[in-house]
């Protein structure tokens, strides 16, 4: 990977493993294997694999995983090669040179282990005799390893990305002694408001349906999951077209197998179903050191992220807490160089740079007494494509700004004010029509979406664009966004998106920053639902993810607004029903106005970083 080592201790073996086939053969000249069925409190036993070094002249700490995908491969003596495996042995071949014992499990009910699976089981306060939780079991996990493996540092380190990311976080709640390092990446954390199955109420119908039918076809005792799922077109955007409503999905594929789908289905309010899943209130009093990585293009999770940082700053006043974002999409910080995203370049290889001088560190220093810490906050700054250290985040100083809308498309500082011969914009949104998400055909939904010129969006009649004057200086923005929208409609719901983008001089090229999505009959209520009343303006406003980015001198700053961002986003039928058992026939085209009036404004609040 090309990393400077630290001082401190020597390698396990000289010569860094490069790529997978070298940390395969590394591992069985220099670790053993071994497979444990661990035993929980309440009796179940949870199938583990723990790779240990077989020098013995030390000890060393562990690196746990917990997963619900499978830590294949299986089979006492059986090695991982770049065949045979999903999981990563440790998160860098240069884990393996410096020697940890690594722990990988398949959490309860999953795969090899026992128990009944329960999808982001809820945190259980209080716990009593043999209750139990994915805490309990992160607990009785480290428990039994420091009982039972030889040569052991006694320190006790816990990491994973997405899912394993979530129980990762898991442990860091009534964590035990041990436990020195918590390495939370990109974690599933609210699957309601904002992470993997909604955003505001929106459900995410693209990855919802690919994640939930991969998971639903993988028995039980399985090996492996089978990811990729045969849509049977070309273009995601047709295959979901013509799936119709999204009671067609069990229908036509599913036939009642698919527990998780049918979850989704079931609980189309925030209702304690989604509630009880949401972990924020319980990261109260985290005493391990704490790692939260995420990319700033993340389809998944950017939201569970941002908010496992801010929940676990605020309620846990003196965790030491590390937090990284890149310009990465769902994972991307362990995946290659990190240059470049579709075909948007960062002018630096930003993965190795967080996984030499972020994540690396933070390990050796938490977990082996070894070099310092790495920066409490590290943001790489995309327009000005330079990474940003810091203390907080956001940092100091920044300031809300907010760009209002006017006529003839244009977003300026100043409100809305006097009369105008218009006081709206409107469109026509069809659900048999609806905005695309990508501007090419697509057999997948990759993270590169994220970041796509938006023309082939502005050029449709049933999206508004405003956008400034040339910029004379640089604006920064490192935070939160916020929209706030006064809408009326001719129908009784409405999808909003709205998308912040980056106008380039020259070639016009409409950058995506950020784009997000709220349902608006959530507009005042996740768990009672509103129509609206036809006509009758409304606000809407909604919270959009942070941003870190420069629009440079010279370019221009755009926001677009539409009601339909498919396939990523379902259709809405924009009549006030259950969506999730919308019949074809309610289903009906709408007009849409965006009122911005002294009295109605609507605009767009960034945050402006002020060096």
């Amino acid at each position: 990977m090309g990393e400077a080592r630290q001082s401190g201790e020597s390698p396990l073996f000289e010569g860094e493993p490069a790529g997978d086939e070298g940390v395969s053969q590394a591992l069985r000249a220099h670790y053993t294997k071994h497979e444990h069925r661990i035993p929980m409190r309440d009796g179940t036993r949870l199938f583990t694999a723990i790779y240990a070094p077989k020098d013995r002249s030390r000890r060393y700490p562990f690196l746990l995983l917990r997963s619900p995908f499978g830590i294949a491969p299986y089979g006492e003596g059986v090695y991982p090669t770049p065949e045979n495996t999903l999981a990563r042995l440790g998160p860098l071949g240069c884990y393996v040179q410096d020697g940890y014992i690594f722990v990988y499990q398949d959490v309860r009910g999953r795969m090899a282990s026992g128990g009944e699976f329960v999808h982001m089981r809820p945190y259980l306060p209080g716990k009593r005799g043999t209750e139990f939780d994915e805490s309990s079991d992160a607990h009785d996990t480290i428990d039994w390893l420091l009982r039972s493996v030889e040569g052991h540092s006694g320190r006790v380190g816990v990491w994973g990305i997405s899912y394993p990311g979530f129980y990762a976080a898991q442990a860091a709640i009534d964590a035990h002694p041990a436990l020195a390092a918590v390495s939370a990446q990109a974690p599933a954390t609210e699957w309601f408001l904002g992470d993997d199955f909604h955003h505001h109420g929106a459900f995410l119908l693209a990855p919802s349906f690919g994640f939930t039918a991969s998971l639903a076809r993988t028995e039980r005792g399985a090996t492996q999951i089978a990811w990729s799922f045969e849509h049977g077109a070309g273009d995601v955007y047709d295959f979901f077209l013509q799936l119709g409503p999204l009671a067609s999905a069990d229908a036509r594929y599913f036939h009642g197998g698919n527990q998780l789908w049918d979850d989704l289905m079931a609980h189309g309010t925030r209702d304690a179903y989604w509630r009880a899943r949401d972990p924020r209130p319980h990261y109260r009093d985290i005493r391990p050191p704490v790692l939260i990585t995420g990319g700033w293009f993340d389809e998944a999770d950017l939201f569970g992220t941002l908010e496992t940082y801010r929940v676990m700053l605020a309620q846990s006043p003196q965790l030491r807490i590390h937090l990284a974002m890149g310009p990465w999409g769902h994972g991307g910080w362990m995946e290659g160089d990190g240059d470049r995203l579709g075909d948007l370049a960062f002018g630096s290889p930003t993965a190795l740079t967080y996984r030499a001088r972020i994540e690396h560190p933070f390990f050796r220093h938490y977990l082996k007494g070894i070099g310092s810490p790495p920066p409490k906050v590290s943001v790489f700054e995309t327009g000005a494509d330079a990474w940003r250290d810091g203390d907080l985040w956001p940092p100091p100083g920044a300031r809300p700004l907010t760009f209002w809308f006017h006529p003839a498309g244009a977003l300026r500082r100043e409100p809305p004010g006097g009369a105008a011969e218009t006081s709206f914009d409107e469109y026509v949104s069809d659900p048999a029509n609806p905005v695309p998400c990508c501007g090419r055909a697509v057999p997948a939904l990759e993270g590169d979406f994220m970041v796509e010129d938006q023309r082939f969006a502005s050029r449709r009649p049933d999206v508004l664009a405003y956008q400034t004057g040339e910029l004379e200086a640089d604006l920064a923005l490192a935070g939160p966004l916020e929209a706030s929208l006064w809408v009326s409609t001719t129908g009784t719901d409405a999808d909003f998106v709205v998308k912040l983008i980056d106008v380039h001089p020259g070639s016009g090229c409409q950058r995506l920053v950020r784009g997000w999505v709220m349902r608006g009959k959530f507009r005042n209520s996740y768990e009672a639902p509103e129509p609206f009343r036809p006509g009758e303006p409304a606000l809407v406003r909604f919270a959009i993810p942070d941003v870190s980015h420069t629009f440079r001198a010279g370019h221009r700053l755009m926001v677009q607004v539409q009601s339909s961002w498919f396939p990523l986003v379902d259709r809405n039928p924009q009549t006030f029903v259950d969506i999730y058992g919308a019949r074809p026939s309610d289903f009906r085209a709408a007009t849409h106005r965006l009122h911005r009036t002294p009295g109605l404004p609507s605009g767009i609040t960034v945050t402006a970083r002020v060096d």
